[in-house]
């Protein structure tokens, strides 16, 4: 069968390259070649500083270098991640529960997935008519059933690209249009939700139970799982295909689709995944994880659908987070990793009887920033003689944060996870770095020999960085701040329908966030060029709310930007310009967007100008609406409209 081409087949133009080196002319180099093909460069001069960056950094291409041993990573072209995941998992896990539905405890073996996953890409190819390179829309909730549903369409030659099932009718057509999808898997629920489309929909249950059990809108999921697995063969898909399309804000703008081939997603188990859990003292099959996180949102997606199952580790699915039902499902399936975002670790604090989740080892938050006073409240809470500093316990016994936003994971434009030890002062928190663009994987610090505050980590294995100047385009040395560029296994072939062409030249990754390198190798993130807002672990794009907004009859220019907020991390914060004479309310404002985007994307504060500040070249200054915001609060309080303050609102 001939293999149809999807938008994500085309390679990004390339931009013109940047100089090819930075630093003293004549600086001798060692040069040593890594697996993914970057030359890894030291400078050798002698000096103390540069000693010790010339284990990392090379100042004749501006490369630094991962400091961990290389990961050997699967040479044969043809592979593809699912077989990849069964290769990987440990013999003895194919009994073992993969995955466990944590309000039934309905539970399915690794041999049940493979059953599941091969059966239903085989009716998809069959029945549903998938052909090699065709998009599914995977717009479901947590569920035993979407790491078999996400599986399934990669092994059927397909590209899965997932997304919130509360995501508003608007926003699944413009996926639509964007993927073009030859099939929709959505559970029942969120089916009045979906537009009016010209493909066909299918309802998947969230147990199997419930598939077996004859109700009517699930019987065109029956009829794709009851087909033959044995027939017809798989289409060949290798390594270098697409995989999965994931939306990212990108490096600044409107929402845009993340190309990840199946090489990408292999990196993400191997570099990611398998790499961390390296590092505990507990065999990983011992290890039962809870997944309250999104499977749609990278950071969930490559550990409970994709990485764990290649570690034979169980897997606890919640569909949505509940303190109560949380805590009840720790103590029954004795749950020891925890990965969460910030307003789940407040909910767990501000428990009234906190639980004392004694099976937890680890608990990680990512997908946007924690604040301090959260992490020492909920490491103070939760049993708070097993969390202390990692040098006086075993690897396992911590609590990790993770922040990635993968879609930037978010994921978060600044990405970071921050493994959490102690509540005291001077303990370091060890720290990573991630973006949905680089498949979760950039910097990693776990378990290091040094642990530096703010620091971000170290890059992971097979990773490499370039710090470049903004303005000359020149690469920059250990203690220079610049843009953060990436380079590896892991980093996206580009984005969907070739948008921001230029954000991957010759491999490499340009970030959008400012950042630079110490002379260990370790991370600093200094800020952000993009503007991504980070909202209780998801990422919106400004952009995308600006373009709701300016719809409005009443408004005559608009900009959206963040305020920091304790619960959520950030806010989006709306700063408008009304039509002369217009009467047009904060809250009507906001009741606009409602009506139009995700629950998570509202906007939660409006503010009234008189205009909106903009450079010569008309790209909007939101640091001077932030700056204009916090003077306004500092002097006189909150003025603006936001739920917690409804009835006031001030022009600036």
């Amino acid at each position: 069968m001939k293999k149809r081409k999807g938008p994500w087949e085309c390679r990004c133009r390339q931009s013109p390259r940047l100089p090819r080196h930075y630093g003293s002319r004549g600086e001798r180099s060692t040069t040593v070649t890594t697996q993914d093909g970057v030359a890894a460069h030291g400078p050798n001069n002698g000096a103390t500083a540069n000693a010790a960056a010339a284990t990392f950094y090379c100042a004749a291409s501006g490369a630094y270098a991962s400091t961990h041993p290389p990961v050997r990573l699967p040479a044969d072209p043809s592979l593809s991640l699912v077989p990849h995941i069964y290769a990987r998992a440990p013999p003895a896990a194919g009994a073992r529960p993969a995955l466990v539905d944590a309000a039934t405890g309905e539970a399915l073996s690794l041999a049940d997935l493979r059953r599941l996953v091969a059966a239903l890409a085989a009716g998809l190819r069959v029945r549903a008519g998938l052909r090699a390179g065709d998009a599914v829309l995977v717009a479901l909730p947590n569920s035993v059933a979407f790491p078999v549903a996400f599986l399934a369409v990669l092994a059927a030659g397909g590209v899965a690209t997932a997304m919130s099932p509360s995501s508003a009718p608007a926003e699944i057509a413009a996926r639509v249009r964007d993927t073009s999808p030859a099939l929709v898997l959505t559970a029942p629920e969120n089916a009045g939700s979906l537009p009016p489309l010209r493909v066909p929909v299918v309802l998947v249950p969230e147990t199997f139970r419930v598939a077996g059990a004859g109700a009517p809108e699930f019987a065109p999921f029956r009829a794709l799982l009851l087909h033959d697995p044995g027939v017809p063969a798989a289409p060949p898909v290798g390594q270098d295909d697409a995989a999965a399309v994931l939306y990212s804000s990108g490096t600044g703008g409107r929402s845009k689709g993340v190309v990840l081939t199946h090489r990408n997603l292999i990196a993400t188990v191997e570099l990611f995944v398998r790499f961390e859990a390296s590092q505990y003292a507990a065999p990983a099959c011992d290890t039962v994880y809870l997944a309250a996180l999104p499977m749609f949102h990278v950071y969930g997606l490559s550990l409970f659908a994709v990485g764990l199952f290649s570690l034979g580790t169980t897997v606890v699915v919640m569909k949505r987070f509940d303190v109560g039902e949380a805590v009840k499902a720790i103590d029954r399936f004795r749950v020891t990793h925890f990965p969460l975002v910030p307003p789940i670790m407040a909910a767990l604090v501000h428990a009234v009887q906190p639980p004392a989740l004694g099976s937890l080892v680890q608990a990680s938050s990512g997908a946007a920033p924690t604040s301090g006073r959260l992490i020492n409240d909920f490491v103070k809470a939760f049993s708070p003689r097993r969390f202390h500093s990692e040098r006086a316990v075993s690897p396992t016994s911590h609590i990790h944060n993770s922040f990635f936003s993968l879609s930037r994971i978010p994921a978060t434009s600044v990405r970071h996870q921050t493994t959490l030890q102690s509540t005291a002062p001077d303990k370091q928190k060890p720290s990573g770095y991630g973006m949905t663009e680089s498949a979760a994987v950039a910097t990693r610090d776990f378990n290091t020999s040094k642990q530096k505050k703010y620091a971000s980590g170290l890059l992971a294995p097979n990773m490499h960085a370039r710090i470049v100047d903004l303005e000359t385009g020149c690469y920059l040395p250990p203690g220079s701040c610049g843009e953060l560029w990436l380079h590896g296994p892991a980093i996206m072939r580009g984005y969907l329908n070739d948008e921001d062409a230029h954000a991957v030249n010759d491999g490499w990754l340009r970030t959008g966030d400012a950042a630079y390198f110490d002379t260990d190798g370790y991370l600093y993130i200094v800020g952000r060029l993009k503007e991504v807002i980070k909202y209780k672990g998801f990422q919106i794009a400004p952009a995308d709310l600006e373009a709701v907004l300016v719809e409005h009859p009443e408004i005559v220019d608009v900009a959206v930007t963040s305020a920091e907020d304790e619960e959520a991390g950030e806010i989006p914060v709306a700063f408008v310009v009304r039509k002369s004479g217009s009467s047009l309310s904060c809250m009507q404002v906001m009741e606009y967007v409602t009506k139009q985007v995700s629950a998570y994307k509202k906007v939660r504060k409006v503010v009234f100008v008189e205009s909106i500040p903009r450079s010569p070249a008309g790209k909007v200054l939101r640091r001077l609406l932030k700056d204009s915001l916090a003077a306004a609060n500092a002097v006189a309080g909150p003025t603006s409209y936001s739920k917690s303050n409804p009835k006031r609102h001030s022009r600036l």
